[in-house]
């Protein structure tokens, strides 16, 4: 397809879809009006691809459950014109059910799967009449995305293929849920439960750009909350004009040209309505995140879609480039002043009154607004962590726009008046001396002089710094683990967050087979101070390794501090692995009180995951009862210390360091209520286990008689009990 059939088509495409956001038909018809008019080729083919869509929603959206296409036309011949499957037929292993709806040029259903397990899926295709070039590599690269994601908060891809007509497709899990916006308002949702709901979906977006893929749709309807356990749950979906910021996400994909714009127009940023296609950053996500936060907290966009749609290209694209938006607690008083005119009396009070946004709400949600991207937040994670600061009544980072910022808005609205003073000015300034303005002439010469090589030097420094940190993952990659330790010595501690956790990791646990606890914890520290704001059950091994580094190396006040960040991190976790683990790597030494009551909700949410019967092969069982047991010996219970370590010792699944860890808690168990003989003969068994292991040498890598980290758990434990049972009265370490 040549350059000029290729902008045609992706001309008629967006005017489509920009259509297909108004439901009114006389509003659909005066904006068609507007953008293409009457008896043009281009207003032709947009109206016959609209008659196609509503056609194709005839035949399979009805009143009837199954869906099935109206009298006269059987299944077949209305998924035919619409996808090439029906209601009913089989693609692949799925066996479509429902349709969802569309978007993107693809169709979505709801389809079962019967082998090799059974599940209700979403299956995604592409409908016929929009399998053009552009459309397909919009849908190869949304699958790629999509692939790519490994988040709770992000809907996952479980399989892809093509059909027998060589239609692509991508199943990912079925999400039953509402928009974020119809959620809060249905359900009466508090400020604080919508704030923190919508801190999850900054993470998710956040996890999405530590992939390299920038979304460029975020908007209510692709934020879905579910509802887990009783729990809200946000799902982030419709990744259809993503794109990646390095790379390509397909073989195929397309970027928009210039004058195409693609999104819907009330959540895009000025960059992305401007067409400026590939220098579109993540930060354009910022400002749709910001306008979603605006809606949630006025219960209306900055600017309303339908609006902006009737304004035309030309006056939308000024709108959202020029115009500034009310703040949020204006908006909401402009809101109650419009009800109360149009009634005539006294509006009833909104979700959220203006005076709790005025402030630091405002502010983070103006900042994520600015114009300027170079002004709003740097990262999701940013974005994010304010939220909490707000949260925990903590000074945010946004603050009001300074007066200097202002002139300069002021200057650039009112450019006629400003160059006419400017030039009076000017005139004055010359008046007072040549001598006087070459004077300061020189010295600002001077000043961008210095100010230049500081410039120069700083950049020089900067670049250092990436060269030894890209020469250190290269060497990490060769597995020259010695030489990468010496170039991230070499680097200052100020860029040593520009290191990643493929560094850090792999470092930390050569430094820990050779008996470098030191260095070992120094890296095991920074990897759990990247993780800081990350409460995944992966993070938790991170923290189990600086843990046992930390009490190897002896550094009791070390791990004090790491124990009360690691409470605080995960103290609302809802994940079982990540609540027993935490459980583990807090409790290496007697705990007072305070730790023990902090632990209190995570040890309740371990003790209720376990299956009914200890005949499952998992070896997350055990694990789990060693941290419960260890739990309970802590606290002084001594009988239930016992019962857990024995229903530890009774599942199929026996992993080796923690069954040595477990006859460890039970001989100090037994010791606890006197049957010295039993605690013992426990030790012994511990005993024999670890020595066995450190005699024969630990393994960094993952291996089949456990990790390096969880044996040394287990010998710091050992030394506790052998303290305890045989009276060697010594200090811990």
């Amino acid at each position: 397809m040549d350059s000029a059939m290729e902008d045609e088509a992706s001309q008629r495409e967006t005017l489509f879809y920009d259509a297909l956001q108004i439901s009114d038909p006389a509003e659909r018809e005066e904006f068609l009006e507007q953008s293409c008019p009457s008896g043009s080729p281009l207003r032709a083919a947009v109206d016959a691809m609209l008659a196609a869509h509503d056609q194709a929603d005839a035949f399979l959206v009805g009143s009837d459950p199954a869906m099935k296409p109206p009298a006269g036309l059987d299944e077949s011949t209305s998924a035919c014109s619409y996808t090439d499957a029906s209601i009913g037929s089989w693609i692949g292993l799925y066996k479509l059910v429902q349709w969802l709806g569309e978007g993107g040029g693809g169709v979505v259903y709801m389809a079962e799967q019967e082998e090799p397990v059974q599940r209700q899926v979403a299956l995604k295709i592409i409908k016929l009449g929009m399998d053009t070039r552009r459309v397909i590599a919009r849908f190869e690269a949304e699958r790629q995305v999509l692939a790519l994601m490994n988040h709770p908060n992000i809907a996952h891809v479980l399989d892809a293929g093509a059909t027998e007509t060589g239609r692509p497709f991508f199943v990912m899990e079925l999400v039953h849920g509402v928009r974020i916006t119809d959620y809060c308002e249905l359900n009466h949702v508090p400020l604080r439960q919508r704030l923190e709901l919508f801190q999850q979906v900054c993470l998710a977006i956040q996890h999405a750009h530590q992939k390299g893929v920038i979304h460029r749709d975020i908007k209510p309807s692709n934020i879905l909350i579910t509802i887990r356990d009783g729990i809200p749950v946000p799902k982030i979906i419709d990744f259809g004009i993503a794109k990646a910021t390095t790379g390509r996400l397909s073989e195929r994909t397309i970027y928009a040209s210039a004058e195409q714009v693609i999104g819907t127009p009330a959540y895009m940023s000025p960059e992305q309505m401007q067409g400026s296609g590939l220098d579109v950053d993540t930060r354009s996500d910022i400002y749709s995140l910001g306008v979603v936060l605006y809606e949630l907290l006025a219960s209306r966009p900055p600017f309303d879609n339908l609006a902006l749609l009737r304004l035309g290209m030309d006056e939308m694209r000024r709108t959202i480039v020029a115009r500034e938006p009310l703040r949020p607690s204006a908006r909401v008083e402009a809101l109650l002043r419009d009800r109360a005119r149009e009634t005539g009396r006294h509006a009833p009070a909104p979700e959220i009154p203006a005076a709790r946004l005025r402030g630091d709400l405002d502010s983070i949600v103006m900042k994520a607004l600015e114009k300027d991207r170079s002004r709003r937040y740097e990262t999701a994670n940013g974005l994010a962590i304010d939220i909490r600061r707000y949260l925990a009544d903590e000074p945010i980072s946004a603050r009001p726009p300074s007066r200097l910022y202002q002139f300069r808005k002021l200057v650039r609205r009112n450019k006629v008046i400003f160059l006419a003073a400017a030039a009076v000015t000017a005139a004055l300034v010359l008046g007072l001396g040549t001598s006087t303005w070459l004077f300061f002439k020189e010295r600002e010469s001077r000043r961008q002089a210095e100010l230049g090589r500081a410039n120069e030097m700083l950049l020089r420094e900067q670049a250092e710094q990436r060269e030894k940190i890209a020469k250190a993952v290269v060497l990490v990659e060769q597995n020259q683990l010695d030489e990468a330790d010496r170039v991230i010595g070499e680097i200052p501690s100020a860029s040593i967050a520009m290191v990643g956790e493929a560094v850090f990791r792999p470092l930390a646990d050569w430094a820990a087979s050779a008996g470098r606890y030191k260095r070992a914890a120094e890296y095991l520290s920074m990897l759990v101070q990247v993780d800081q704001y990350e409460t995944s059950a992966v993070s938790t091994v991170d923290h189990t390794e600086c843990a046992v580094a930390l009490m190897e190396l002896g550094d009791i006040a070390a791990y004090k501090r790491f124990c009360l960040r690691s409470v605080r991190q995960f103290e609302s976790t809802k994940d079982p692995l990540s609540a027993e683990r935490t459980i583990k790597n807090t409790l290496l030494l007697p705990a007072d009180e305070h730790l023990l009551a902090a632990l209190a909700p995570m040890a309740e949410v371990a003790a209720k995951s376990f299956p009914p019967a200890p005949g499952d092969r998992s070896w997350i069982w055990p694990y789990r009862c060693l941290s419960l047991a260890l739990l309970e010996y802590r606290r002084g219970n001594y009988s239930a210390a016992i019962d857990w370590g024995k229903c530890g010792l009774g599942y199929i699944a026996q992993p080796p360091p923690c069954i040595a860890a477990i006859h460890v808690v039970l001989a100090m168990a037994y010791q606890g209520i006197g049957q010295t003989d039993n605690a013992r003969e426990e030790l012994s068994k511990s005993r024999e286990m670890i020595d066995s292991k450190f005699k024969g040498g630990l393994y960094t890598g993952r291996h089949a008689d456990g990790l390096w980290f969880d044996w040394l758990l287990a010998r710091i434990l050992e030394r506790e009990a052998i303290a305890d049972i045989e009276g060697e009265h010594r200090l811990l370490k």
